[in-house]
């Protein structure tokens, strides 16, 4: 099967999406100062944060800071919730704040969210689902779109059903990682069972899991017959990777120090410094493990465990120096 260059655009609805290369939406990873650079670097579209839909109708701080956009067009939103009253408040909130798509969380695997019975615990109950997917999509005059995965369980693959009435019920676009719930992150994911979905559906499809060069972004087009990939971990520790892969060109060895340092600093902007420094640990960790930086354990804990965020931009910048990475790495 023929698939579309990954530089090549496409739509949703009427919104133009300028590549087929999208950066996931990952929660406690995918922020404002990680969109900015993806975007920057080429992402052809980035997601927001999980937002907690009940939350942001009630003016949870939190749920506001991860709706924040700043200018990035097209600004999708990633809504969570069960109740269809509030996502489809909480959509409105999006809207009117600059949201061009809203996407429905139904692929989550944390014990936080299905405890609450969200996220993927929703493909256990698809009349919950498909309700709150109706309720979504006549509170908005924007495109609505739906991330889910599989199924529950081996035994519970709906995806393909799903799929087809969430574009009865208005959906215009699908996005589906290829393991069910219960397989979280573990073993590989099933690029040909999204073909099944592609089988189901008119509208654009989406393909995640295990996306990580351009060979696995060309197999994952040809085997599921999706129209553009999702990447989501194959980006930690370099946000320029989604655009890498659309064909865009990524920082060069000797600039990745300079560009860690400016997303950490983004970080402290963006949440304060003392809230800032907890959120960038991850990420500095990412930098430091993905491009071999030369630091033993204890120099590692050191600027790990560290409240001063100059000791922390200061040794990250100074570690990635030391490091030698090879130019095609990042051309994968």
């Amino acid at each position: 099967m023929l698939h579309p260059p990954l530089d090549q655009g496409f739509t949703i609805a009427s919104v133009a999406i300028r590549n087929r290369v999208v950066l996931a939406p990952m929660s406690g990873v995918t922020d404002l100062p990680f969109r900015q650079l993806a975007f920057r670097y080429g992402a052809g579209l980035v997601v927001t944060e999980m937002v907690a839909s009940r939350e942001l109708v009630f003016n949870a701080a939190e749920s506001w800071s991860r709706l924040k956009g700043a200018g990035l067009t097209p600004h999708m939103v990633q809504l969570a919730g069960r109740e269809p009253r509030w996502m489809a408040e909480a959509a409105k909130i999006a809207e009117a704040n600059g949201a061009n798509i809203i996407d429905i969380n139904m692929g989550c695997p944390a014990k936080k969210v299905i405890g609450g019975y969200a996220g993927s615990a929703l493909m256990r109950e698809p009349e919950v689902a498909l309700a709150l997917i109706e309720a979504t999509v006549k509170a908005v005059s924007i495109p609505v779109t739906v991330k889910m995965r599989l199924g529950w369980d081996d035994t519970s693959i709906n995806a393909p059903e799903l799929s087809r009435r969430a574009e009865s019920a208005g959906v215009q676009a699908i996005t589906i990682h290829g393991r069910t719930r219960m397989q979280f992150y573990e073993g590989r994911a099933d690029w040909d069972a999204i073909a099944r979905v592609r089988d189901a559906i008119s509208i654009p499809l989406i393909a995640n899991g295990d996306v990580e060069t351009k060979a696995d972004a060309a197999e994952i087009l040809r085997r599921s017959g999706a129209n553009a990939v999702m990447l989501g971990r194959g980006c930690q520790g370099r946000p320029w990777h989604a655009g890498v892969l659309a064909g865009h060109q990524g920082p060069k060895a000797a600039e990745i120090p300079d560009v860690a340092v400016e997303h950490y600093r983004l970080m402290m902007e963006h949440y304060g410094a003392d809230v800032g420094v907890r959120h960038a640990r991850k990420h500095v960790a990412w930098y430091l493990d993905r491009h071999g930086a030369v630091l033993s354990a204890q120099e590692k804990t050191a600027v790990m465990t560290s409240k001063d965020p100059e000791f922390v931009a200061r040794s990250l910048h100074e570690a990635l120096a030391k490091a030698v990475c090879a130019p095609q790495e990042e051309a994968a």
